[in-house]
Parts: C-alpha cells; structure tokens; sequence
C-alpha cells in the first residue's frame, strides 16, 4: 500500500466550500479558496450557488461578509435528499 492520494476525492469543490464557510463563517473568499484549493473566481461562483439555492446567507460586516449555513438544507442529489447537509456539517465540521 501507497500514501500516495488519488486525484479524485469524494466531496465536491461546492462540499468543500460549504464545509469552510461552516468552520469560519468570517473566511475571506481569497482564504477559502486558498483551504480548498480552488482559485477566488472558483469559490465565489460556489459561494453564489449555494446563496442562491439557500445553502449560505451573506451579510456584510463593516469591509468584510460574514457567512452563515442554513441549517437543515436537504441533500440536492434524490438518492440522498431525505438527509440534511447538517450531518455533513456534523462529521466535517463539528462545533
């Protein structure tokens, strides 16, 4: 056996994000898309879907956003729409 990591992963870019903005709702997108290993332009059209579709709400604080999670979003794919991604979260992300 290797410690050699595959070049997939089993969380999306959109996962990921979701999970930083869950650990530092304060992150700026620049250090976000550093954690992620993503460019800026990347996470902030990630940043968009998941506001648009309800997953993060943004609020602007004096020169910086804050980000928050919504809690119990369901899962967008039908085989898993019955869990919440606050179990992601939960595993990831614990407070």
């Amino acid at each position: 056996m290797t410690d050699r990591r595959p070049s997939w992963t089993f969380l999306t870019n959109h996962g990921h994000v979701l999970l930083a903005v869950a650990e530092d709702p304060d992150s700026r997108v620049a250090d976000i898309a550093a954690r992620v290993g993503i460019s800026t332009r990347a996470t902030l059209g990630i940043l968009r879907d998941l506001e648009d579709d309800g997953y993060v709400t943004r609020t602007r604080r004096g020169r910086g956003t804050h980000y928050e999670v919504q809690p119990h979003r369901p899962f967008r794919h039908p085989r898993h729409a019955h869990r919440d991604v606050d179990d992601l979260i939960a595993v990831f992300a614990p407070r």
